[in-house]
């Protein structure tokens, strides 16, 4: 049959792939370590899970409206004034099945046919794909280890031409883990916004921060940026929510309105119960956020420098998310376990199938001299994988 643009040019996920993948092998009694998810191994809080449990048993099963419950809008406001210095009101915040699910709503309402929407790589996999879903063109701003992973205002000017019309930016970034400079931050998106374009800010890791790195949301910067800018976040990193599927918007009315009416024939808003949790996650106890931010800063530590102690390997010390994304392009110049490594897609593979270690390369990111390890799994795991991993190279 011939298939819609859209199934032809859209490209399976590469990190629910190797997950789907590793899980495969699991199923068949290989012992598999898995790097690849980007989900915490942490459970759901309590008193998140308990405000569930309380949802059914009163009764909110229901449809609620396509934007989302009023209460939970409600502390959704009340989190980005106290959290992010940024005043919403409801009718400019949109509750979606996932902070995936917001951004997508939002490129299809800002880009048209033609379009073209600007990218810092390395990016998160799902940016491109829902560019070109909107019939848009994703332009690539590359960068590397060398510039810490970080676009400036110079190299985002030689990208934007009359075709421009968005632009994303993602800190703490995912895959790398840099962070931007609230100096390096306001310059971009003040000069961005100045070209006329918008930008959405993925703030999904706002809280997954080292070293004293501080997070600021770029629609504080003046009005005109909080005009431009589209505040994306969610409860999947920070809550452990990741299979609740609940995240947000917050922007210019129109905008959300819009994007509410996408939503009105699409999932026609969030899971009822998880709106609920989701008022508790806001407004309950943030004691789980500490402490899986600490227990993340001393895996990241660790494996920061087991990776820098193996030769052929590279990586920086990442200052948010939880994700490695080291350097590995010099083992492509030899053979490893006797086979011929060239790209990322081939050293994970092989790492796979030979050491049972599932990492996820970097091509899918924009960035194919890179591999992406998430240090979202239990310390155990993690020594053991390192310890294969280095094994597997000296074989």
């Amino acid at each position: 049959m011939a298939l819609s643009r859209i199934a032809r040019e859209v490209k399976t996920s590469a990190t629910l792939a190797i997950t789907a993948r590793a899980k495969q092998l699991a199923a068949k009694g290989v012992d598999i370590i898995g790097f690849g998810a980007g989900e915490p191994d942490f459970d759901v809080p309590e008193n998140v899970k308990n405000a569930a449990i309380k949802a059914i048993r009163d009764g909110h099963n229901k449809y609620t409206p396509t934007s989302g419950a009023p209460d939970l809008k409600e502390a959704i406001g009340e989190k980005l004034f106290k959290d992010n210095n940024l005043r919403y009101s409801p009718s400019q915040i949109l509750v979606s099945a996932g902070a995936k699910q917001s951004i997508l709503n939002v490129v299809l309402v800002v880009c048209d046919t033609g379009d073209e929407v600007i990218i810092p790589a390395p990016y998160w996999v799902s940016y491109p794909e829902m560019v070109i879903m909107a019939g848009a063109k994703p332009v690539f701003l590359n960068t590397s280890d060398k510039e810490n992973f970080k676009i400036t205002k110079d190299s985002l000017a030689k990208a934007i031409t009359p075709k421009t019309k968005l632009l994303f930016m993602n800190s703490p970034g995912n895959p790398t883990g840099m962070v931007y400079t609230e100096k390096e931050l306001r310059e971009i998106i003040c000069f961005a916004v100045e070209k006329g374009l918008y930008v959405i800010s993925d703030e999904i890791y706002e809280k997954v921060l080292y070293d004293g790195a501080r997070h600021v949301s770029p629609a504080t910067f003046n009005e005109e940026c909080y005009k431009k800018v589209i505040t994306v976040n969610g409860f999947s990193k920070v809550y452990s929510m990741t299979g609740w599927r609940l995240g947000y918007a917050a922007g210019p009315e129109e905008i959300i309105k819009a994007a509410t009416n996408i939503q009105d024939h699409t999932t026609s808003g969030a899971n009822s119960v998880a709106q609920k949790a989701g008022v508790e996650a806001l407004k309950g106890s943030q004691d789980s956020v500490v402490i899986m931010v600490k227990e993340f800063d001393k895996r990241r530590k660790y494996v920061i420098d087991r990776l820098n102690k193996i030769k052929g390997v590279s990586c920086l010390l990442p200052q948010g998310a939880f994700y490695a994304f080291p350097k590995v392009s010099d083992l492509y110049k030899r053979k490893i376990a006797g086979q011929s490594v060239t790209n990322s897609f081939d050293l994970v593979n092989l790492l796979l199938e030979k050491a049972y270690v599932a990492f996820v390369p970097g091509a899918p990111f924009g960035a194919d001299d890179y591999i992406r390890i998430s240090y979202a799994t239990s310390m155990v795991n993690i020594e053991k994988g390192m310890e294969r991993f280095e094994k597997f190279l000296m074989s």
